[in-house]
């Protein structure tokens, strides 16, 4: 029996998850719980609740099963699942999504959605992220609207049913990303390249304070072959895997040679004059 926990960044009653939730419910040999924000936590990548309790709430889905709502953000579900929210449930498998729009090259970093895989990387429970593009294609969640799931939630589903035979190395979460309409193929791609067009624009001012928008236009991207950008805008479902080690391993011997021990002694600067 493959124990999986469903989570999102949209909230528990978004679409996307209640769709996969119906997917992943009808495979057989699968213990299935759900453990969600009671709201939409986008973008808030992998913050946590360090300062105040959880509220936790059980959610009827309609159907017999049941959730839980917490208001927290993603990570903090995934956190309360894997230290026993649910008696007798410890997670083999955390499936993240669907979410509502792209996580795609840099954005990952902001993605609730992402995150929420990646703390199933981080205690060591292997994971996946997925999400969807709007039916218009949109590369920018701000913009579409409407969304159709069924065949990433189908995809999903049959990968989780054949999870022993999916390669997927230890430390390591598959970021998923199924774009609109029928996909005509899978592609393993590493990340793309996001070219941000964000500007300081002032709102409003009163009282001695100001409200400003940050950010602007619609990314642009290149469309470099191999990337998740390019393949979703091909129409190919994009798979990338990826990990947590953020070392930059060039770096090291450059630092190491410049001897930075040397300036434990230095007597040319004194930060305390």
């Amino acid at each position: 029996m493959l124990r999986v926990l469903l989570t999102n960044d949209d909230g528990i009653e978004a679409e996307g998850l209640q769709t996969l939730r119906r997917a992943l419910a009808a495979i057989d040999d699968i213990e299935l719980a759900v453990v969600a924000p009671d709201e939409n936590q986008s973008a808030t990548a992998r913050s946590i609740s360090i300062r105040r309790p959880l509220w936790v709430q059980e959610v009827s889905f309609g159907d017999g099963t049941v959730g839980y709502a917490a208001d927290g953000t993603p990570v903090d579900c995934v956190r309360l699942a894997a230290l026993g929210l649910i008696d007798g449930f410890e997670p083999d498998l955390i499936v993240a999504g669907i979410n509502h729009g792209a996580n795609l090259g840099d954005d990952i970093t902001y993605s609730g959605t992402v995150a929420a895989a990646l703390e199933g990387v981080m205690l060591g429970i292997p994971a996946i992220a997925v999400s969807q593009l709007s039916e218009r294609g949109e590369l920018d969640h701000r913009l579409g609207r409407t969304f159709v799931f069924d065949h990433a939630a189908g995809f999903i589903a049959r990968v989780v049913d054949r999870l022993d035979d999916v390669p997927l190395p230890e430390g390591t979460l598959l970021n998923v990303n199924v774009p609109p309409g029928e996909p005509s193929m899978v592609e393993v791609t590493r990340l793309g390249k996001r070219v941000y067009q964000d500007r300081l624009d002032l709102i409003d001012e009163e009282s001695g304070r100001r409200l400003y928008r940050v950010y602007g236009d619609v990314p642009l991207h290149d469309d470099d072959p191999g990337t998740d950008l390019a393949a979703v805008s091909a129409g190919h479902i994009a798979v990338t895997p990826l990990h947590f080690n953020l070392t930059a391993e060039y770096g090291m011997e450059p630092l190491r040679d410049y001897d930075l021990a040397q300036l434990l002694e230095a007597d040319d600067v004194d930060p305390f004059t």
